[in-house]
């Protein structure tokens, strides 16, 4: 899985090989396959794994808004720990874009459901009357999305000058009466 982090990661799904893996392993392609039966289920697993690590390492919730909240921007400062993770985030998704990437259908599940979490974070807040005048859930949910996948790139080109954890509590202080 390292491995197929790190090829992923650096040379995206369609120009990382199932040999170029193999190879950083110390494995034949036979080898390789015989624990994944193809490199689409291969990149299934490497961005399961990546979505449980980051979730656990934050320790999200998502049955009271405030602590998801808090817990996404521990995720957030987790991520400036793991650049290649954030790397590969980026790289795949823009590559999934295409209908007809492997991993097309995972991310739109994947932003879906974050899309659900943080506008039920919102809904938690607005009907305990915590989320400013004229927010809906739905479009903060939206837009911490979007805010989140903004700062990784802009982190990725310049990461003394972006402090990713820092702009999502403005945004959350922004839309909430919460301090985050």
């Amino acid at each position: 899985m390292t491995a197929a982090f790190e090829v992923f990661s650096t040379s995206g799904y369609r120009a990382g090989s199932i040999q170029d893996i193999a190879d950083k392993i110390g494995l034949t392609k036979t080898g390789l396959l015989h624990h994944f039966p193809s490199k689409e289920a291969l990149l299934e697993a490497v961005l399961t794994l990546r979505d449980e690590d980051s979730w656990a390492a934050a320790g999200i919730v998502t049955d009271n808004g405030m602590e998801t909240l808090r817990g996404i921007v521990r995720l957030v400062q987790y991520n400036t720990t793991v650049p290649g993770l954030v790397a590969l985030h980026c790289v795949l998704s823009a590559e999934s874009t295409d209908p007809t990437h492997p991993a097309h259908e995972y991310f739109q599940r994947r932003y879906k459901w974050v899309r659900e979490v943080g506008g039920q974070a919102f809904s938690d807040l607005d009907r305990r009357g915590r989320l400013r005048p004229g927010v809906t859930p739905g479009a903060a949910g939206r837009l911490l999305v979007a805010l989140m996948d903004g700062l990784q790139v802009q982190w990725l080109l310049d990461n003394d000058s972006v402090d990713m954890a820092g702009e999502l509590r403005t945004f959350l202080g922004a839309v909430t009466t919460e301090e985050f």
